[in-house]
C-alpha cells in the first residue's frame, strides 16, 4: 500500500473525505497521520474564528466544525458506550445495546456533559499557536486507537462489527511514532504544558479502553471512539488550566 492511498483510506474512514475506499488492517499504521491532519484543519479554524468572532461563539464553530469533519463517527461511539458500559447489564446485553440504533440517558447525560466541557476549554484557551495543541491531541487521540486495535482484544468476535476491517495489524512502531508526533506538536504550543495536556489526555481515553475490555472483554468500534473523544476532551480541559 503506497503512502497515498493508505492515509487516503484513513481519511476516508475517519472523516466524510477521501472518497469511497475499504479500509484494511495496513490503514491503521496512518490513523496517527490523519489525526494530526484533522486536528490542524481544527487547528487553524479556531484561530481564524478567534479573529472574528468573541470566545464563547468561536468556541462554538470550533465544536460544530469538528463534529462535521469526523462525521460525528467518534461522538456516535462515545454515546454508545455510554449506554454500553457504564448501565447494570450483562456482557450480551451490553454489545446489544451498542449495537442498538437508540441512545438513553447514560447517552444524553454523557455527551452532553462532554459537549459543555469541550465548547468551555476552546472558549477559555488562547488561540495563539492552537493549531500545534489541537494537531497534537487528535494525533494522540487516533494513535490510542491505533494502539488498542493492536494490543486488546475484539470483543465482537465473530460477531462482525465497523472495527473488523482493522484486525490482524500488529506493531508498536505506530504507536511510538504516533505518541511522540504528538508530543513534539503539544510542545510547540507550551513546552510543558502541551505535552502533558497530552499525556492526561492520553491515560483518560486509555481508562475508556480498560473499561471496555472490563464490561465486554475487549474493544468494539464505538469504545475506541469514546476512548478517542474522551482523550481528545480531557486534552483540552488541562490546557485550558490556569498554567
Amino acid at each position: 500500500m503506497t503512502a497515498v492511498s493508505g492515509l487516503r483510506r484513513a481519511l476516508a474512514f475517519l472523516t466524510p473525505i477521501g472518497g469511497a475506499a475499504d479500509p484494511t488492517p495496513a490503514t491503521v499504521a496512518w490513523f496517527p497521520v490523519a489525526g494530526a491532519l484533522i486536528g490542524a484543519a481544527v487547528g487553524a479554524l479556531w484561530w481564524l474564528a478567534a479573529q472574528a468572532w468573541p470566545a464563547p461563539v468561536m468556541a462554538a464553530i470550533v465544536v460544530a466544525a469538528d463534529l462535521g469533519l469526523t462525521g460525528m463517527l467518534h461522538f456516535d461511539g462515545l454515546l454508545d458506550s455510554a449506554d454500553g458500559l457504564l448501565p447494570h447489564l450483562s456482557r450480551e446485553r451490553r454489545l446489544a445495546v451498542m449495537a442498538a440504533p437508540g441512545i438513553g440517558a447514560f447517552a444524553v447525560a454523557v455527551g452532553g456533559a462532554v459537549l459543555l466541557v469541550r465548547f468551555a476549554s476552546v472558549a477559555a484557551i488562547p488561540p495563539r499557536g492552537v493549531f500545534f495543541l489541537v494537531a497534537g491531541l487528535w494525533c494522540a487521540a487516533r494513535t490510542l486507537m491505533a494502539g488498542a486495535m493492536t494490543s486488546v482484544p475484539y470483543a465482537r468476535g465473530e460477531d462482525g462489527g465497523l472495527a473488523t476491517s482493522f484486525l490482524g495489524r500488529r506493531g508498536a512502531g505506530v504507536v511510538v511514532a504516533g505518541g511522540a508526533a504528538a508530543l513534539l506538536l503539544a510542545a510547540q504550543w507550551r513546552v510543558v504544558a502541551g505535552p502533558v495536556a497530552v499525556l492526561v489526555g492520553l491515560a483518560a481515553g486509555a481508562g475508556v479502553i480498560l473499561l471496555g475490555r472490563r464490561q465486554l472483554g475487549g474493544f468494539t468500534g464505538d469504545v475506541l471512539g469514546a476512548a478517542g473523544v474522551v482523550a481528545e476532551t480531557v486534552g483540552l480541559l488541562v490546557a485550558a488550566a490556569k498554567w
